[in-house]
């Protein structure tokens, strides 16, 4: 049996002009899958990278890797789960629809008192945060950490899981109103890159020094500063690319610096088993729960103005969270 949705997708890569929005088909859920009618859809970077091609997907293609909603169908074999449960997911692409058939080993349960715009934006942005501090590197009391994009999707919530670990959080943002937007979330220093020289102050606060690890999800932009920024045998995490893609960094540099590591992680290294997936979401929810952690939607929009959410993500107009919201 069918069910007719609205979906968002594009059948060529290229700015966010070529989402379109459309009504489609959608069939019964397969053998281990579930149907999940969303509730909020999770907008990230990672969304534009697919659309523009810098990641490319099998075209035609649907963006969106992160939902929730609530289960109205399953399919055979699929247990623990049930028609009218709770859930949010982190799968393949696929998210930006009213419905979608999802493998039911991606499905987490959403804890009582967490809403669906807060369960859909914890998949990708939440559960980085957590492998970021908890797995990448152990983040603790007496660290010095520093985040670039300190009020953006994820650095909002490092910024707050790491103060709450104890460690000493120092932010950037582009503007003032950002600035006092992360003193909020909990950084105890926020430099203001566009009048203030990262490297410089990052030293200045930590007695020359630098910090222990780098969050960098910027990218072209700031990996050479972040760098700089780095402590002898601290850890440079370059996770994202927002400005571009960065240029490459000579070995030679790590050792000049001081036998610095780096990585560059992903996700989906970090929850490919089920029982990854469920503790990583386990620690956020958790955090959540407890109050450690807010996750701020900034922003909502419908489904169909799925476009007009990326110009503004691209455009560095947005703060904390932004969801999609179906219209049916």
């Amino acid at each position: 049996m069918k069910n007719s949705i609205h979906r968002v997708d594009f059948g060529t890569f290229g700015g966010p002009d070529v989402l379109v929005y459309r009504a489609v088909e959608l069939s019964a859920p397969a053998a281990g899958q579930v149907q999940v009618a969303h509730r909020a859809i999770g907008v990230n970077y990672l969304d534009t990278y697919h659309r523009s091609g810098l990641y490319p997907l099998p075209l035609p293609a649907t963006p969106g890797v992160e939902a929730a909603g609530v289960i109205v169908a399953v399919g055979d074999g699929v247990t623990g789960f049930a028609e009218g449960d709770r859930v949010a997911w982190l799968a393949s692409p696929g998210a930006y629809a009213s419905a979608a058939n999802v493998p039911a080993d991606r499905l987490v349960p959403i804890p009582d008192g967490v809403s669906f715009e807060t369960a859909a934006s914890a998949m990708v942005k939440g559960m980085t945060a957590e492998f970021l501090l908890h797995r990448a590197i152990e983040v603790g009391a007496g660290d010095a950490i520093l985040v670039h994009a300190a009020a953006g999707g994820v650095g909002s919530l490092l910024v707050q899981w790491g103060a709450k670990l104890g460690a000493t959080v120092i932010g950037t943002v582009g503007s003032t109103a950002k600035a006092e937007f992360a003193r909020s979330l909990g950084a105890h220093h926020v430099i203001e890159y566009r009048t203030e020289s990262v490297v410089d102050r990052v030293r200045e606060l930590t007695g020359g020094r630098g910090v222990r690890v780098v969050y960098d999800g910027v990218g072209k932009d700031t990996l050479a500063q972040s760098l700089q920024c780095v402590q002898r045998r601290g850890l440079l995490v370059s996770f994202g690319q927002a400005s571009g893609t960065p240029d490459p960094i000579a070995l030679s540099a790590l050792s000049v610096q001081g036998s610095i590591y780096v990585t560059r992680p992903t996700l989906f290294h970090y929850v490919a088993e089920r029982a990854e997936l469920l503790e990583s979401a386990g620690r956020v929810f958790s955090a959540l729960q407890r109050g450690w952690l807010t996750i701020p939607v900034t922003a909502r929009f419908a489904l169909r103005d799925a476009a007009h959410a990326h110009r503004l993500l691209e455009g560095r107009q947005t703060t904390g969270a932004v969801v999609l919201v179906p219209e049916e």
